[in-house]
């Protein structure tokens, strides 16, 4: 049995990514420092990595050249790259679109005969379907909602929050149904639809605010027999997709023994901290439900932009607690933007683990990338989480069993200093040093 690792370091935001094997020998009754891994014991199992596709991304893209699409393509979707499986797809738009927009602005049209794709037609498709060809096999899309159209809003607006008024309860579900519909017969898979993106905040830009009370009744007397009219029992509908904070407490207003059978899925976000014991008891009393990362960036109104080694660790941080809490699947915010963090129509900028240098044509990895590659290039489509336990709080760890039987733990190391370690597997040991502020996958067969 060997233990093929890969270690990436960074300076001055530059990864160097190596590659070693060394054989496990057998144990001698020693006692540190240990990484246990437990196979026979696991948890939950795993469907996935993705990212957002939204018209910012679209955009960008559409100014690059073919070979640079292509190699931003073979960089996410790629069987060389971080084997992406999923998308999350704005309905309408969110901030990181051009301008506001929606699929019907006709107030008077309650049959929704009016219903277009066009601005998606634009810039979002395009990319999609490029993805999928290099993909060689389905995206799973999840589709998420950041406000009705302004005439079904208590505020009249698409932006600044504002509720969806009792009376387009029924319109709005059937419109949500219809961009479900839509997708499909352009050939996407849409497996999974939220209910509202972060229903509890009244942004600047496209927002809604939803008690768990409005979300719940909107799911249980409108959403979800609209979606069984319209023989979409397969969606798997995600509430809350927001912050973790509070995702217990929405979870457990929503779920009750009528509305079960409606949710599939949880759906969280990382803005307000760690939270994953939340995630954790979230897991524990409603086992049989995703979770699901929906969204997370890191924001340059929020950190320093230059720091690409702390956006890096913030990821992989994030992901290793999120997945020891239960975490299903995991979707990051845009998968590019441009050169300045956008566009974004209201100034919102950010940074995705992939830029573009739209003037110069130009593909930036940031650190973060190859941080997210550690993960999902090597931890499989249904693989299943494993027990493991470290000897130190220098290193943060996961574990998988995949299904070639292969395992898969990854090791960060957010420290100044080197840090020994003897992966530890049925009596068997392999031991090496993880270095200094870096990321290590270990592949056990």
């Amino acid at each position: 049995m060997n233990l093929n690792y890969i270690v990436t370091t960074c300076r001055n935001n530059s990864v160097d990514t190596e590659k070693d094997q060394i054989p496990f020998e057998q144990e001698h009754d020693e006692e540190m420092p240990f990484v246990n891994l437990y196979p026979k014991h696991g948890y939950q199992t795993f469907e996935g990595f993705g990212g957002a596709i939204t018209e910012a991304a679209g955009y960008a893209f559409s100014k690059m050249s073919e070979a640079k699409q292509n190699e931003v393509l073979q960089a996410y979707f790629g069987a060389d790259g971080n084997r992406y499986r999923f998308a999350r797809m704005a309905i309408d738009s969110c901030d990181f679109s051009l301008g506001n927009y929606s699929a019907v602005t006709d107030s008077g049209d309650q049959e929704l005969s009016t219903f277009s794709l066009k601005r998606d037609e634009k810039y979002i498709l395009p990319m999609l379907r490029k993805a999928q060809e290099i993909s060689g096999e389905p995206i799973e899309i999840m589709l998420s909602p950041w406000s009705p159209p302004a005439f079904m809003k208590s505020n009249g607006a698409k932006n600044g929050g504002g509720f969806l008024k009792p009376e387009y309860r029924s319109l709005w579900a059937r419109y949500l149904c219809r961009y479900v519909q839509e997708y499909r017969k352009m050939g996407f898979s849409v497996t999974m639809l939220t209910i509202q993106n972060e229903p509890k905040a009244a942004q600047r830009w496209d927002s809604c605010l939803y008690t768990a009370e409005q979300e719940k009744a909107f799911l249980r007397d409108f959403l979800y027999p609209e979606l069984m009219k319209s023989e979409l029992k397969d969606v798997q509908v995600c509430i809350w997709d927001h912050n973790k904070e509070r995702v217990f407490e929405r979870a457990e207003a929503i779920i009750d023994q009528e509305t079960d059978k409606m949710v599939q899925g949880i759906a969280f976000h990382w803005y307000s901290g760690d939270h994953f014991g939340a995630l954790r008891l979230t897991k524990e009393v409603f086992p049989d439900k995703k979770l699901i990362f929906s969204e997370g960036c890191v924001e340059y109104s929020r950190f320093d932009g230059e720091n690409q080694l702390a956006h890096a660790q913030m990821y992989a941080h994030d992901i290793i607690g999120n997945l020891n809490a239960g975490m299903n699947v995991s979707l990051d915010w845009n998968i590019i933007l441009d050169e300045k963090g956008g566009p974004n129509h209201v100034g919102n900028f950010c940074e995705a683990p992939i830029m573009c240098d739209t003037k110069n044509d130009t593909v930036i990895k940031n650190v973060s990338y190859t941080y997210i590659w550690h993960f999902s290039r090597f931890i499989q489509r249904g693989a299943r989480r494993i027990a493991a336990s470290s000897y130190t709080d220098q290193l943060e760890i996961t574990a998988f069993q995949n299904p070639d039987d292969t395992i898969t733990t990854v090791l960060l190391n957010r420290t100044g200093e080197k840090v020994p370690v003897s992966i530890r597997l049925e009596g068997q040991l392999a031991s090496f040093c993880v270095p200094a502020n870096s990321i290590v996958t270990g592949l056990i067969s």
